[in-house]
């Protein structure tokens, strides 16, 4: 069965913004691709048993791009290290001084994110960009409200939409007097208002490729609540060609309220999506508790598979017309597995966490195994 409605519910379709393609290593960012999902390491770069375990976890869970900083030369030179060791690309996060920027190109760096404004001269700025084409680089223009350049903030008065518009544009320039056009822009706020309003004047003004983020959005709950309304409006409207949420939390939170997003828009369907009511007197079983442990138990699953886990039968079969697998809570401690959108067996409540978990890794087995190449 196929769930994906945007053939037919042309309500469900967004119409992305067109624009041109970069490659981040082996990674397509614009120009149609899909929507990656970012994140940053937080382990010191120079401990790299910890970074590349990092990295691993993130890769898992399943970022496409991973940034890593480097503010220091010790930091680059391991860098080179843990490019050796992991698979996924790495975007090299430099700062200020030029030389790191250089370093992490020869070290391995399939883009570097800089702020030309702060690397110093033209010539400084020429070295950089030599060194990313010597080496396949792409580049990251990071443009942050809180950090614009003193002649912006003086100009407009405080950190506003047109300031964060003009610093990213003025930076685009600088690359492209140097012949240099594999960049994508980001213009980060920590305000969910300022973030879009930005977002929406840079989409207008460049065919770049756009990176969104609402800039330290928060803790876990908070944060992905604010990254959900800044990204969620924007991704809707078509903007966005990669997106990394900032949260003070594991980076593989991030990865997975990125692909939460994406998915609860029809963007990109990565893992299993399950719908689940939020349970009330008539549920047939502990709704909660069960939706807890399957997203456990099935975190692992990369295949896009639906399922939807109702208490009781008033919603419970309509759902699941519109799922993979499903199951509706009955009476008598047993409700009805659905496949396929259609009823197909009675199941024991306690039988039940574990015989879905058998049918979705099934079905991902034959999804598998019926990929091309």
């Amino acid at each position: 069965m196929t769930n994906d409605l945007h053939h037919i519910r042309p309500w469900r379709r967004i119409e992305r913004r067109k624009s041109r393609q970069i490659h981040v290593g082996k990674v397509p960012v614009g120009g149609g691709a899909p929507i990656t999902v970012q994140s940053m390491t937080n382990t010191l770069t120079t401990d790299v048993a910890a970074t590349v375990a990092q990295i691993r976890a993130m890769e898992e869970a399943g970022a496409d791009i991973v940034r890593v900083s480097c503010p220091d030369a010790e930091s680059t030179a391991a860098f080179a290290q843990i490019v050796r060791e992991v698979s996924v690309p790495l975007v090299a996060d430099i700062h200020f001084h030029y030389k790191r920027g250089i370093e992490a190109a020869v070290a391995g760096a399939a883009c570097l994110r800089i702020n030309p404004g702060n690397i110093g001269s033209s010539a400084r700025v020429r070295d950089v960009v030599q060194a990313a084409k010597d080496h396949g680089c792409s580049m990251r223009i990071g443009v942050n409200a809180g950090s614009l350049e003193n002649e912006l903030l003086e100009k407009y008065g405080e950190p506003c939409p047109e300031a964060m518009v003009e610093s990213a544009l003025r930076h685009a320039a600088m690359l492209e007097e140097h012949d240099f056009r594999e960049y994508k822009i980001s213009v980060k706020a920590s305000d969910v208002f300022l973030t879009a309003a930005a977002y929406q004047q840079l989409a207008e003004a460049t065919d770049a490729p756009l990176h969104l983020g609402v800039t330290e959005a928060g803790a876990l709950r908070t944060g992905t609540v604010k990254s959900a309304i800044g990204m969620g409006s924007l991704l809707w409207a078509g903007i966005g060609d990669t997106i990394r949420v900032s949260l003070a939390a594991d980076p593989v939170e991030e990865v997975r309220v990125g692909h939460d997003l994406l998915k609860s828009l029809g963007l990109r369907q990565r893992g299993v999506n399950i719908i689940a009511c939020p349970s009330c007197a008539r549920q047939g079983f502990n709704v909660i508790e069960t939706v807890e442990t399957l997203e456990k138990r099935l975190a692992h699953i990369a295949e896009p598979i639906t399922l939807s886990i109702i208490g009781c039968v008033v919603n419970g079969p309509g759902e699941a017309l519109m799922t993979d697998l499903g199951f509706t809570g009955g009476g008598a401690g047993s409700g009805m597995m659905y496949v396929s959108g259609k009823p197909d067996h009675k199941l024991s409540n306690a039988d039940m966490v574990e015989h879905i978990v058998g049918l979705v890794e099934a079905r991902a087995e034959q999804m598998r195994a019926a990929a091309p190449g």
